[in-house]
């Protein structure tokens, strides 16, 4: 099984090679060669700008794929471009999309499944919506089997762990100095969090797998917490106890908005999606890393590679206002 992954090194991509070397997939990682790091033995590197056609097309000239799977397509021109270069040259394309997707709407039932209606309000998700819609008509023509798959928050090492307010957060230091942290809106609001491992192993175990030609997939656990709930277990994963001091969501957009972009554009709303049908068409796909042993892995690898954040003097300073508006720090 000849696969080649455009990317290759990131986050979901490292769970992707894991999960395809233990299906002994032949592997070809196609990327700019910009980043550092580690590629496991006997994987193939092919090195080009995807946004550069010419230079795609001649990177992989003479080779032939079973499947590709695309985990940096983000607009509608990088779509067209590889169903130019990859029609013919591959049986099946697996598209990485995102949950972003969907919109910051949830169905009457909560939980968000493949045929929900697609309203992004992020400039993201909206490319994300265009190259699906060109991977679709791709399929269709003939060009290949097309497969979308959207992941939602992932997390693993060699990235990080979001808390609800930021991608990058101080809340992991201050709670191990036994610090109160910041929340949103009660911290009630419904998320999910799903190990890089094991959406991988979605991505690997659809690979020429028929059941997945034309359809499109939710990629996360089934496990749904409240924000309150995963400070929680990140605590236990640091061995501390959290204390949660619960502002409104508005309050710290309007203090710092560009800080506080992905609560605004993100998590103060909720996450909540179906695997259902993902665990129906690829049995394998079955997520067996449990937040708390992931997480505690997660940050063990920040701390590991000198990426901590550490506590900051804005963030005290909200922390002060909140407190002095008679706001308490109250248990997770």
């Amino acid at each position: 099984m000849r696969v080649l992954i455009i990317g290759g090194t990131g986050l979901i991509s490292t769970g992707i090679v894991s999960a395809l070397l233990g299906r002994k997939a032949e592997i070809t990682m196609l990327n700019r060669g910009k980043r550092d790091a580690a590629i496991p033995a006997g994987i193939a590197v092919l090195h080009a700008d995807r946004d550069d056609e010419a230079a795609l097309t001649a990177a992989v000239a003479g080779h032939r794929f079973d499947a590709v799977i695309d985990m940096v397509c983000f607009n509608a021109a990088q779509a067209e471009a590889a169903v130019r270069v990859f029609g013919g040259r591959c049986a099946h394309y697996l598209f990485c999309s995102t949950v972003c997707t969907y919109g910051v709407l949830s169905p009457p039932e909560v939980l968000i499944s493949e045929d929900f209606a697609q309203r992004p309000t992020s400039g993201y998700g909206r490319g994300k919506v265009e190259c699906e819609a060109v991977f679709r008509r791709a399929h269709a023509a003939g060009a290949f089997a097309a497969t979308i798959i959207r992941p939602s928050c992932t997390y693993g090492s060699g990235g990080t762990l979001i808390d609800q307010l930021e991608f990058n957060p101080p809340a992991w230091d201050r709670i191990e100095r036994g610090l109160p942290v910041l929340c949103a809106d009660g911290g009630l609001g419904l998320w999910q969090a799903t190990h890089r491992d094991d959406v991988g192993r979605l991505f690997a175990h659809a690979v020429l797998e028929p059941r997945t030609y034309g359809q499109d997939y939710n990629a996360v656990r089934d496990e749904v917490f409240t924000w309150r709930d995963y400070y929680r277990q990140a605590g236990e994963a640091l061995g501390r106890e959290v204390r949660l001091i619960s502002v409104p969501a508005a309050w710290l957009i309007a203090r710092d908005g560009k800080r506080f972009g992905l609560l605004a554009e993100i998590t103060r709303f909720h996450g909540a999606y179906s695997a259902a049908k993902a665990k129906r068409d690829v049995p394998e796909f079955r997520c067996r890393i449990g937040f708390v042993d992931g997480a505690r892995q997660t940050l063990a690898d920040v701390r590991r590679r000198g990426a901590w954040r550490v506590d900051d003097a804005a963030y005290q300073v909200l922390v002060d206002a909140a407190l002095a508006m008679g706001l308490a720090a109250e248990p997770a």
